[in-house]
């Protein structure tokens, strides 16, 4: 197994740790080494993403329409859903991306006053592409684990992340 070397959280833990010996930091060894991994693959990611000419809220959208299968389409109240931002937010998103030719608006099959938003082919490939560009980056950063490890962080993090789910 492959010696740990000291990095940055350890010398702020230790600090802490001498400055506050009367606190418990252990959650910083971990949460400070979360968020320095976010701010990292945020970085990654919006190479990843600007390389198919993408914003990370672009590639959002057009994400949960590609999940969505063929035809590609949802409705404005499902992707607010599926992305977590308000109605009026997604209603903006929705017409810059309609006015980059990558959605269009239809009506919908079931509802007459409904409307549902549908990926374009231009869509399709640039969101395809994305997706890609960000798995081969994403696997890039996880090579740093031992074999099996992939699996054991996932599942740690789905524990500690499991308390947020609805």
């Amino acid at each position: 197994m492959e010696q740990q070397h000291e990095d940055e959280v350890d010398r702020i833990v230790a600090a802490w740790q001498r400055e506050r010996p009367d606190l418990d930091v252990e959650p910083l060894t971990v949460f400070s080494r979360v968020d320095r991994l976010a701010r990292h693959l945020d970085r990654a990611r919006r190479t990843a993403f600007a390389r198919g000419h993408l914003e990370t809220w672009e590639f959002d959208v057009l994400s949960a329409l590609r999940r969505a299968g063929e035809p590609y389409r949802l409705s404005p109240g499902a992707l607010v859903t599926q992305t977590l931002v308000t109605s009026g937010t997604m209603t903006n998103r929705i017409d810059r991306l309609e006015e980059r030719g990558l959605v269009v608006r239809r009506r919908s099959p079931d509802d007459r006053r409904g409307v549902l938003v549908e990926l374009t082919p231009e869509g399709l490939e640039r969101v395809d592409t994305a997706m890609t560009d960000l798995l081969a980056v994403e696997a890039r950063i996880l090579d740093a684990l031992e074999p099996g490890g992939r699996p054991a962080l996932a599942a740690l993090l789905r524990t500690v992340g499991g308390q947020f789910d609805d």
